[in-house]
């Protein structure tokens, strides 16, 4: 049985490049403007990655105009963790930051072990099935969570 979505969700991971930008854009994508959603990485260090926006693409989700950020630069921006009511955390280091950033805020945060698809494969194809991997894992969790999409494509 899903449980309700909530009003708002962080996303983070390590880059803020490939796996929690991924899961940003699919659950705005099948939940609309039910909840706020954003997405940022423990360092902002790399730009958006072309596989990850390939692998979106296929199921409709534009990721090409994701600009990455930090954890740091979310503060600076005027955003803090406290408008947010679930942290999902989709790498180790990610969680580690947002649970130390966390102990102030009374918010939850979750992990999905949800696996980097960055340097898997030599070719164009293996690399891009191992981000279709990463993206599906993204879907599992999301559905799994909060059931189908409520704006299929």
């Amino acid at each position: 049985m899903p449980v309700p979505l909530p009003q708002s969700v962080l996303f983070c991971c390590d880059h803020n490049a490939v796996r929690s930008p991924m899961a940003e854009g699919i659950m705005k994508k099948f939940y609309g403007a039910e909840t706020y959603v954003q997405s940022v990485g423990v360092y902002n260090d790399m730009e958006i990655d072309g596989f990850a926006i390939a692998v979106c693409q296929e199921i409709g989700v534009e990721l090409s105009r994701h600009r990455s950020r930090s954890f740091d630069e979310m503060e600076e921006w005027g955003e803090h963790l406290s408008s947010f009511d679930l942290v999902v955390a989709l790498s180790p280091a990610s969680q580690r930051r947002a649970l130390e950033l966390t102990r102030i805020y009374h918010l939850d945060v979750e992990y999905w072990p949800i696996m980097d698809p960055t340097g898997l494969g030599e070719s164009r194809e293996v690399k891009l099935n191992a981000y279709r991997q990463t993206r599906d894992q993204i879907i599992a969790h999301l559905t799994g969570l909060w059931g189908p999409p409520t704006h299929p494509a």
